[in-house]
């Protein structure tokens, strides 16, 4: 897993609400080619919750036939009733259904990484977690993630499963967040949403994503973008940092409870 990603929420619709179809499909297209095929992007994170269901289609529709060494990951678990409305169900017969329903959008046999998007208050996380488990078993999930959660849900859930990424949010505005260290303890990798506080800190691109990026070679950034220029800028801010670590430093591993 490279340690800089592409996070597609603002691919969908127009402003923050990441609702309805992108202002202009073919320019949402095009930065995605251009992210993977001409910048060398290889981590693409998406969520069944951004359009909703349109940002993984897109995926579809300009990255099919995926290169070898790209890792899309998904997010279920969220359901959008009305555009700013984002509400978690972990029923698993929600989540299997959802499961299913991503692996038709990408077009994949296989999620290559598939977070539990939140976690629903309503329903036993072990059984949230235990069924991405048993999707994982069948050949459904490859690696299996947590997104957004405490850090004492994060390791409840690891009681039921193994866990293999979380992702959480962690920008200079946002800098303390314990599950820093319990990722770097258990060598699993740790991916920082919104290390741009949504363009909060774009004044400055280098200091944010490098700082977030200096917190530890198992952490990686996905800064979200629907212009093709400042993606160009994205990978410019990070071009003088390390940012290609081992293979070992950034590979799915175990959560330990």
């Amino acid at each position: 897993m490279a340690r800089l990603g592409l996070s597609t929420l603002h691919l969908a619709g127009q402003g923050r609400y990441a609702w309805g179809a992108p202002g202009v499909r073919s320019a949402a297209l095009e930065l995605l080619r251009t992210a993977v095929h001409d910048l060398g992007i290889n981590l693409i994170d998406t969520s069944d919750a951004y359009g909703p269901h349109l940002v993984e289609e897109l995926i579809r529709e300009a990255l099919a036939p995926y290169p070898e060494d790209l890792l899309i990951s998904t997010k279920v678990g969220m359901v959008r009733p009305t555009p700013d409305s984002w509400s978690p169900v972990g029923k698993p017969a929600y989540l299997r259904a959802a499961v299913e329903g991503s692996l038709r959008r990408l077009g994949v046999d296989s999620l290559d990484l598939c977070y539990l998007h939140r976690i629903d208050p309503e329903v036993a996380v072990s059984d949230q977690i235990g069924i991405l488990d048993t999707l994982r078993d069948e050949g459904k999930i490859r690696y299996i993630g947590i997104a957004d959660a405490p850090p004492e849900d994060v390791r409840w859930a690891s009681h039921y499963a193994r866990i293999d990424v979380v992702q959480s949010p962690l920008n200079l505005e946002n800098q303390d967040d314990p599950l820093l260290d319990i990722c770097r303890d258990a060598g699993i990798p740790y991916v920082a949403g919104r290390p741009l506080l949504s363009g909060e800190l774009a004044e400055n691109l280098s200091t944010a994503l490098s700082w977030v990026l200096n917190q530890g070679e198992h952490v990686a950034v996905i800064p979200g973008t629907s212009s093709s220029t400042h993606l160009k800028e994205l990978v410019q801010a990070v071009a003088g940092l390390d940012s290609h670590p081992s293979d070992a430093a950034m590979t799915p591993g175990r959560l330990t409870p």
